[in-house]
């Protein structure tokens, strides 16, 4: 059935033009079209002639120029593929009007002709651009079409593994059969407040929407889940009541969402069963209504279940399991609780074995027993209720396996003592005979008497199923009411969110009653999703002020009146009931008879006469008659029911069956459970006949249709919000994708009406300013004007002609269907002409640039080449010649080798073709007989004779040819032989031997001269010889006789000559030899010697390379153990972080509970006490929390028992064990304190009597007056020497302040100071007179004494008194030697002083002289920067430094001023102090007292003057005026007034100087009673004004401040090391206060974590929108179209926040820490776990938001890094860690841009982003999405890549990041330098009531 609803009037009639009608079927969605005639204002579009299925949805036809335009080369279409459904392909060619086909390449490769239909041309529907590809919503695809929308969800869900989708307000969820790390607590958080379109589609988005308008709107809300069973309806709805019971928390502390997530369990174990589609598929409808109180807290929530699949309890198909439930029961039969149901295993009981699929893989019923079990109880279901339940379940089970014996056709009995029955009897507590007889038999009642009647076995077990499923129904309505009655809200509702969990759509090869009512069920919801669709378009229009003359919708209400209008479906089914012997052959006959041929959606089948076929909205059914009226009937026989109500025993089964006595009849019951809130309760005692036997008629079909009207009115009473669910495939397989099981789901329900709808339309829609930043690059600089909204529509104008195509609204610019890709294509285009221009320009100038390059060196190269050509050219001449000679015989050698292989090849082939002609012709021969053989021999002799001719002229010519070469040959060599070159060849050998000749001769001349060199040694030898001789000669010739007589000698001796030569010659023999052997001997020597120093060589390498081992080891070792310490270290610290993190998780816990605690404990005191008039006690919560912190040092049982009495009786709080063991120690510890004091007092007693006795036992020398007087001269000198050392301390002030303006001679100050010096030095002088006074006057008063004594006494006296005398003129010298000494000692500590002096003056002038040296210096710097400048810049930065020089030298001058001024006050006090001391002196000076007077009148005290204490740094009130503190200086304290007026920490010094105070007055209630005060008054501020940054900052300081100097003055070394000695003096006395450091600490914890919350939610709405949407770098990133769920836009509008937005922020909060004084440490923390939040939430928001995934995104997330970084630079805090915080969304920007593509690219990411998980780095992979078509998707298998890569990984699963860890947080000591002692207490707070002490 089409409607065509027409909105208003075409403003003009339509001309005629191609435009067209189309018919789109929603079931297969074929396309037809056809011409039509222009269509005047208010005239009918006609409808479809084919059949009422076909959908009407018109468009114009494209003009043809835009036709051109898009159906162009390399355009991608879609075209229809029975496999794929869908596929796309690539035109070859440009289309033109009047083509019949097109030319098409397929993704594969393939070629095809797609032919167009000749009737309506229509053409293929275009493939979307890659950018819109895998959007977050389907409406903002250019191309709005079923392919478009198929393959959208198929990339998302294939290769980005996202299962959520947007279409318009409807939310598709693909089953992933596989569990996802998608819906944790972070995810929740997540997505918690924030926009729908601003974050990727989730269910925690539809139900955070609902949640918001909920709250926002006042108006209930509902959310429909619908789906295929195994789409994961049930899921899906889990996860929504999870996020709301997450979110809004209950309202009490019954933890009603808990009960809410604790009634799936139990649902799902009863209602749901395994089926061949799912392993969990829900066999029953409900709506869970989720009630909220008005601040929008869970109260409780309510059940409506629909028609329950009861005939699953008595039979399940093949693959299919029962309810859940028996299941369980069966796994948990060896349960000692369970022992009396006697149950088995499922394969035992018929109910649970039909199927054959008793086990679930994965799922272990035993467990889920336990957890049914538990949600149970968490219910209210008591366990003896549980017990009874599973009673009754068995009861089923054992009743299904009852047998019956059949006595003949008619009637049946029961087995005797039948065992299952017997048991179902005990289980049940009903007599057996009585339930074995009504089994077998029925009650038949007329008018006048009552028959009982056997029935046959068929009948018997139908009764049996029957009364099996009765009581499976009532058991299951009455657990339904218990859970509706836990879940039941104490308080009154404000609104609730209804959840709607229904069966989808459903057909069957057998489809049956319960897929009819199913069927009619989604039709009914169809109906309203089609309307709710029509009126937001519709409303979106009409807020826009645009005219919308069409929108056309499928109305399936003939469908719907079809089933349950007057005469229809089930009206004649019911009718068919109430007949006596009506039948389902009957009832479909009345069918046919009524509806066949008159109603277009209804039809018959064409072989069967008990089926008939509906036309539904999603496809035909095929309904089976058979059992209609049986089940919709439901018959149960009433005397079964009744044996079971007769049962004593086992009182829940009574249960069961009264609200049938109520409403239904005992042969009826509701299948689609309890409707609590449609129903009202009928009393049955006074109930009349006829109104029960109405109940008796009412069917299930009745019933059904009136639970439906009921649903569908709370629908249209509630903003609806949908959830359709996809099952991908059939098999369960995880992340497979079925294009067909697919496209049948998205027609089924209702996406694709969806996207109709919005493509009749407007659907794609941009605000002015976003379509003005997307196709600025269209306009011209003339085009652009001030008015965005007149820029647009001028351009628009001339670019699209047809202004139908496009519609302006208020503030969106709205385009018809295909606009939106046109523009995007003239866009790219002007993008694409641009880069091209570009990189034609920039090719070109590195082109040039590198010709240029490339021809400089080309010369160089020439230069040389051309050098080294000429000279190789000589030598290429000189081998040219010898070459061509080479080359003529190598050639001759080629040719001949040639020309052999040739012939030897040509005879191989001859002997090869012969041997074939011959072989053939003997075949010839044979049959030719002889002639065959005389030819053989006449042709083998020709042959013979040719082949011995042809060699004989071969060889003839080989001789011919040699011998002519021969003759050449020699000719050559003749003529080389007379030839230049011979001879020259000739002469090199010559040469070469006359050389050798010369290198002989010269040796033999070497020969020579040695020979010659011999010869003369020879003959030296010889001539010495022969003088030897010739003297001999003499002396013989001398004495002749001599010589006679020797001449035998003589003789002798020429004999030993000559013996002796030949000795010289062996001896030379031998040397020679020896030498030889020496020589030999030192080769081998040497050869050792080399050998020996490579082995040692070998050794010191050997050992080198040992050493290095050693060295690389010892190194390995240690660095291995210092890698080792370090991540022990490390492992430590973590251990310490994360201990501190839970002490401190724990501290924030307690702090909850406390806040949780005084909450209600206020609340009930304003529910129950009423306030007395005239008294109102304050509430002692606080001080009841902190007394386990609070400590006695000094207290005694009877000081605490009256605090303890003050207690009311009515607000004991319960007794605290740690408290109780505190106070038993400190009990213990005062009775040894009281000890000890007892004891010390006794010694004291015992002392005083000891020194009693020696007084009385010493004569009394002295009076009570005398011992007066002595003390006060005692008293009189001490003050004496104060009063010098205060002169000293004086003259050293003046010395150390010598400002030359203030000490000067003759300055006011000096002067002034002069006079205080000389009064000073009077009052010394008067002291001095004061002492010799009150010398005198106890002279004289002796003398008054001794007169009284006796006469005896008085020589004593006189000798007393000489005594007396004397010791007065010693005691003068001795007092006059004193002060000589003291003179001197004053005047040499004046000339030190004054030498101390001159040493500073000359120091300080030094440095001035030192600083003036570099100042100079600086100047003349300045002075040359200067002279560098130009004239205009030198005189601007001359101004520019003498403006600093003056500033500097003010602040300098009022820093002068600020000291000068602080001097004089503090001296003017001290003046006045001396000038009042000085005025007492002088009135004591003028009083004259005679000598006579001191005799005779009474002894009087002296009155002299003291002098005025210093100040102690201790600050003194009363006990009473402890509340009045602590109201003005914590509880009305205004910080932002104390921060800029007063100094940081004044609160904690004054609350300290106050704790000193008690603590000097060793007062331990005091300091408990202060302390703890000051502890809760912090904690109230806290509580009242905790949301106030200013003030928690300023409170956080002072708790730290105040901590800090507790720590400061506590007396321990380890801290006192840090003060100066007058610090040092105002250490802690009498108390140890380290207990209350530990609080206050704590404390200190609390509100650092109060701190961070409170900066977490100011920059928790800037983080996303300045980080992430706002363009920094503007232009960068592009705006891609969106859907109907708009994001937040990147432009910066009013109200918006941007990056400068959080660097404010962030100086906001350092500036209002810095002027609270806080600790630089603990900045630096804050700082930290700031940037901490900012990164942890922008990461996350990136992991969640697939529209901020793209390559200028990343661009824009390291420049705002960038200035964070910078901001840390310029606060000084790059140290803190704040920066490495930021490394995982660093990490991610840079993945962002990175290349990948490569291994490479993939190793480099991996190396590069350790700081990301292996989660976060494949989800921003498969979330990467390009903005231009410029950019490149990721590939799966790259992505693929990185998970192998990363698969060694030991991270955390988790995705996102945990945005609300709390780093743990540390107080590092931090003493002050300020003195307690000048803290001045102004006015303005308020604490006149204390006094400096």
């Amino acid at each position: 059935m089409t409607s065509v609803v027409l909105l208003g009037k075409p403003e003009r009639e339509i001309p005629k033009l191609p435009y067209e009608i189309v018919y789109t079927n929603t079931r297969d969605m074929e396309i037809c079209s056809m011409e039509i005639e222009p269509i005047l204002p208010g005239k009918e579009i006609p409808t479809a002639s084919e059949s009422a299925e076909n959908l009407c949805c018109w468009r114009y036809g494209m003009e043809i120029d835009v036709l051109e335009y898009m159906y162009v080369k390399y355009a991608r279409v879609w075209i229809p593929d029975p496999e794929e459904v869908w596929k796309s392909a690539e035109l070859l060619k440009d289309y033109k009007p009047g083509d019949k086909v097109l030319q098409l390449r397929l993704e594969e490769g393939k070629d095809l002709e797609y032919s167009l239909d000749p009737k309506t041309k229509e053409l293929p529907p275009l493939r979307n651009p890659d950018i819109l590809v895998g959007e977050n919503d389907l409406t903002a695809l250019s191309y709005l079409h079923e392919p478009a929308v198929l393959h959208n969800l198929k990339v998302r869900f294939i290769d980005s593994k996202l299962i959520y989708t947007y279409c318009g307000i409807v939310l598709v969820a693909i089953n992933p059969y596989e569990q996802l790390p998608i819906y944790g607590e972070d995810i929740i958080n997540a997505y918690s407040g924030q926009n729908m379109g601003d974050m990727d589609p989730h269910i925690f988005a539809v139900a955070e929407e609902a949640y918001k308008q909920m709250a926002r709107d006042e108006r209930n809300q509902s959310i429909i889940v619908s789906g295929e069973s195994g789409a994961g309806k049930t899921v899906s709805a889990k996860y929504a009541m999870r996020y709301f019971a997450t979110v809004s928390g209950s309202a009490s502390e019954a933890n009603v969402e808990e009960k809410v997530l604790a009634s799936n369990p139990i649902m799902e174990s009863i209602g749901n069963a395994k089926t061949t589609r799912n392993d969990n598929s829900s066999r029953f409808g409900k709506y869970i209504e989720i009630g909220f109180d008005k601040r929008y807290r869970i109260i409780g929530a309510n059940m409506r279940t629909y028609l329950l699949e009861k005939s699953r309890v008595v039979f399940q198909a093949e693959e299919e399991r029962n309810y859940h439930i028996f299941y369980q029961l069966c796994a948990s039969a060896a349960l000692p609780e369970f022992k009396t149901l006697r149950l088995g295993s499922a394969n035992y009981f018929h109910y649970t074995k039909q199927g054959g699929s008793p086990v679930i893989d994965g799922v272990d019923d035993a467990k889920e027993m336990v957890n049914t079990r538990q949600a149970c109880t968490l219910l209210g279901i008591s366990d003896s209720y549980q017990m009874g339940i599973f009673r009754i379940l068995a009861g089923i089970l054992h009743l299904g396996n009852v047998e019956f014996a059949s006595r003949d056709s008619d009637s049946c009995t029961v087995p005797p003592k039948h065992e299952p029955l017997i048991i179902f009897c005990d289980l049940m507590g009903v007599e057996y005979e009585e339930m074995a007889h009504w089994l077998c038999h029925r009650k038949l009642a007329t008018a006048t008497e009552t028959y009982i009647k056997p029935i046959s076995k068929l009948h018997a077990i139908n009764a049996r199923d029957a009364l099996a499923k009765h009581i499976y129904a009532n058991l299951f309505n009455w657990i339904v009411d218990h859970v509706n009655k836990a879940l039941h809200a104490t308080v009154k509702q404000h609104s609730f969110i209804g959840v709607l969990d229904i069966y989808g759509f459903e057909t069957f090869e057998i489809n049956s009653f319960e897929q009819f009512c199913i069927n009619y069920a989604n039709e009914k919801l169809q109906q309203q999703f089609n309307m709710h669709v029509f009126k937001l378009e519709q409303e979106e229009y009409m807020k826009e002020q645009i005219p919308w003359t069409l929108i056309d919708f499928y109305d399936n209400q003939p469908c719907i009146n079809l089933i349950e209008a007057k005469m229809g479906i089930l009206d004649l089914l019911d009718e068919e009931c109430k007949m006596p012997k009506g039948s389902d052959d009957s009832w479909a006959q009345k069918l046919y008879n009524t509806h066949l041929n008159k109603c277009a959606l209804f039809e018959k089948p064409r072989l069967s006469n008990k089926a008939f076929i509906i036309k539904h909205f999603a496809d035909k059914v095929e309904y089976q008659c058979e059992g209609f009226l049986e089940k919709n009937k439901d018959t149960v026989y009433e005397e079964q029911i009744k044996v079971l109500k007769s049962s004593k025993k086992f009182k829940l089964l009574p249960e069961l069956f009264q609200d049938e006595e109520k409403v239904l009849s005992p042969t009826s019951a509701t299948p689609s459970g309890r409707v609590p809130l449609s129903r009202m309760p009928i009393k049955p005692a006074k109930a009349r006949p006829g109104q029960a036997s109405k109940e008796h008629k009412k069917t299930v079909g009745h019933q059904f249709r009136n639970s439906l009207h009921l649903l569908m009115e709370t629908l249209n009473a509630t903003t609806p919000h949908y959830v359709r669910c996809i099952k991908p495939n059939d098999f369960k397989f995880p992340f497979t994708f079925d294009e067909k099981r697919a496209v049948q789901q998205l027609r089924a329900c209702g996406v694709l009406e969806t996207i109709r709808i919005s493509a009749a339309g407007f659907p794609s829609r941009w605000t002015y300013q976003e379509f003005f930043s997307r196709y600025r690059v269209l306009m011209k600089q003339r085009d652009v004007l001030g008015d965005r909204k007149q820029t647009c529509k001028n351009v628009l104008e001339k670019l699209i002609q047809d202004k139908d195509k496009y519609q302006f609204g208020k503030t969106k610019i709205f385009f018809r269907a295909g606009q939106v890709a046109y523009l995007e294509k003239i866009r790219a285009d002007k993008l694409r002409a641009a880069c091209i221009r570009i990189q034609k320009t920039i090719r070109g100038w590195l082109m040039r640039k590198k010709y240029v390059r490339m021809r400089k060196a080309a010369i160089t190269i020439q230069r040389h080449v051309r050098g080294y050509q000429a000279r190789c050219y000589a030598k290429f001449l000189r081998r040219t010649r010898a070459a061509i000679t080479i080359q003529k015989f190598q050639r001759m050698y080629v040719v001949r080798k040639r020309y052999q292989c040739m012939r030897d090849a040509t005879i191989a082939l001859q002997a090869l073709l012969r041997g074939y002609m011959v072989r053939n012709k003997y075949q010839m021969m044979l049959r030719e007989h002889k002639s065959v053989v005389i030819q053989k021999h006449v042709r083998g002799w020709l042959a013979r004779r040719r082949y011995g001719r042809t060699l004989r002229a071969i060889v003839y010519l080989q001789c011919c040819y040699r011998r002519m070469m021969a003759k050449r040959e020699l000719k050559k060599l003749k003529i080389e032989a007379r030839s230049v070159e011979r001879y020259k060849k000739l002469h090199i050998g010559l040469e070469n031997k006359i050389m050798q000749l010369q290198r002989k001769i010269d040796e033999q001349n070497k020969e020579y001269k040695s020979l010659l060199e011999k010869m003369s040694s020879l003959e030296i030898t010889y001539s010495t010889e022969t003088e030897k001789l010739r003297s001999d000669v003499e002396r013989l010739r001398m004495s002749e006789e001599e010589a006679k007589n020797a001449t035998n000698r003589v003789i002798s001796l020429q004999e030993e000559i000559a013996k002796l030569r030949r000795e010289l010659h062996q001896t030379q023999s031998e040397k020679k030899s020896i030498e030889e052997w020496a020589d030999k001997y030192k080769h081998e020597t040497e050869q050792l010697v080399s050998e020996l120093k490579e082995q040692n060589s070998l050794l010191k390498t050997e050992k080198e390379e040992l050493n290095r081992r050693i060295h690389d080891q010892a190194r390995e070792i240690t660095e291995s153990m210092e890698k080792k310490l370090v991540e022990e270290t490390k492992q430590l610290e973590l251990d310490l972080n994360d201990e501190r993190l839970r002490y401190q998780n724990l501290l924030n816990e307690f702090s909850r509970l406390e806040e949780r605690y005084d909450d209600l404990k206020d609340e009930m005191n304003l529910m129950v006490s009423i306030p007395k008039p005239g008294h109102k006690r304050t509430d002692s919560t606080h001080s009841s929390n902190e007394s386990e912190y609070t400590f006695s040092s000094e207290i005694t049982e009877a000081e605490d028992l009256p605090l303890r009495m003050e207690e009311p009786s009515e607000k004991k709080a319960p007794l605290d064990m740690s408290l109780f063991l505190k106070l038993q120690k400190r009990v213990s510890e005062l009775e040894q304190e009281k000890q000890s004091l007892q004891d010390e007092l006794d010694r004291k007693e015992e002392q005083a009597l000891r020194a009693k006795a020696k007084e009385e036992e010493r004569p009394p020398i002295r009076g009570a007056e005398l011992e007066y007087e002595s003390l006060k001269r005692q008293e009189l000198e001490s003050e004496n020497k104060k009063l010098k050392n205060e002169l000293n301390e004086l003259q050293k002030a003046l010395t150390e302040t010598r400002a030359p303006e203030v000490t000067a001679p003759g300055a006011p100050a000096y002067r002034v100071l002069l006079d205080q010096l000389t009064s000073v030095s009077e009052e010394l002088e008067v002291r001095k007179e004061e002492v010799l006074i009150l010398r005198s006057q106890l002279v004289s008063q002796k003398e008054a004494i001794q007169p009284k004594e006796d006469k005896n006494t008085m020589t004593d006296a006189t000798i007393l008194l000489e005594d007396v005398q004397k010791m007065k003129d010693k005691g003068e010298i001795a007092q006059a030697y004193i002060g000589l000494k003291e003179t001197n000692r004053l005047l040499e500590s004046q000339l030190q002083s004054q030498k101390k002096s001159h040493e500073n003056e000359l120091e300080s002038l030094r440095g001035e002289i030192q600083s003036l040296k570099e100042e100079n210096n600086r100047q003349q710097q300045l002075l040359a920067q200067n002279l560098q400048l130009p004239p205009e810049a030198r005189i601007e930065a001359s101004l520019q430094h003498e403006i600093t020089r003056l500033t500097n030298e003010n602040l300098d001058l009022m820093e002068q001023l600020e000291k000068q001024d602080k001097t004089v006050r503090k001296l003017k006090k001290q003046l006045k102090v001396f000038a009042k001391k000085i005025g007492e002196l002088e009135v004591g000076q003028m009083e004259n007292i005679s000598p006579g007077q001191i005799i005779d009148e009474p002894i009087r005290p002296v009155n002299i003057p003291r002098k005025e204490k210093d100040f102690q740094g201790m600050l003194e009130y009363k006990k009473e005026d402890e509340q009045k503190l602590v109201k003005n200086l914590i509880l009305e304290l205004k910080p932002r007034g104390v921060a800029v007026n007063l100094i940081p920490g004044l609160p904690a010094y004054i609350l300290f100087m106050c704790v000193r105070h008690a603590d000097y007055l060793n007062d331990d209630q005091k300091v408990r009673s202060l302390l703890t005060s000051t502890i809760n008054g912090i904690k109230k501020v806290l509580k009242k004004r905790g949301d106030d940054f200013e003030t928690v900052s300023f409170w956080l300081s002072n708790t730290c401040r105040f901590l800090h100097c507790l720590k400061q003055y506590s007396g321990e070394e380890g801290f006192m090391k840090h003060n100066t000695p007058r610090q040092n003096e105002h250490c802690l006395t009498n108390f140890d206060l380290a207990e209350y450091r530990q609080v206050l600490s704590d404390l200190a914890i609390q509100i650092y974590q109060q701190l961070v919350r409170v900066l977490e939610n100011i920059l928790q709405p800037m983080i996303v929108s300045g980080m992430l949407e706002h363009e920094t770098i503007q232009g960068v990133s592009g705006v891609k179209p969106t859907g109907l769920r708009k994001r937040t836009s990147s432009i910066a509008d009013e109200g918006t926040y941007t990056l400068d937005s959080i660097i404010r922020q962030l100086n906001s909060f350092h500036s209002v820490m810095c002027q609270h004084g806080m600790d630089p440490e603990l900045i630096k923390q804050v700082v930290k776990q700031m940037f901490y939040i900012i990164g942890a939430v922008t990461l996350n928001n990136l992991l969640l938001r697939k529209d901020m995934c793209s390559w200028s995104k990343g661009m824009q997330i390291r420049y705002n890094v960038s200035q964070l970084e910078e901001w840390l630079r310029d606060k000084n805090l790059m140290n803190s860690g704040a920066k490495e915080t930021l490394e995982p969304l660093i990490q991610a920007a840079q993945l962002l841009q990175v290349k990948k593509k490569t291994d490479e690219d993939a190793e480099a990411i991996c190396s590069m982003c350790n700081a990301l998980t292996t989660a976060q780095i494949v989800k921003v992979l498969n979330l990467y999405t390009p903005v231009n078509e410029f950019e490149e998707r990721v590939l799966v298998s790259f992505i693929r890549t990185i998970q192998v890569r990363l698969r060694d990984r030991k991270d955390s699963p988790q995705l996102l990041m945990d945005a609300k860890h709390i780093f743990p947080v540390t107080f590092p000591f931090n003493p002050s330098s300020l003195a307690l002692e000048t803290i001045q207490i102004p006015a303005s707070l308020g604490l006149g009531f204390i006094s400096r002490v």
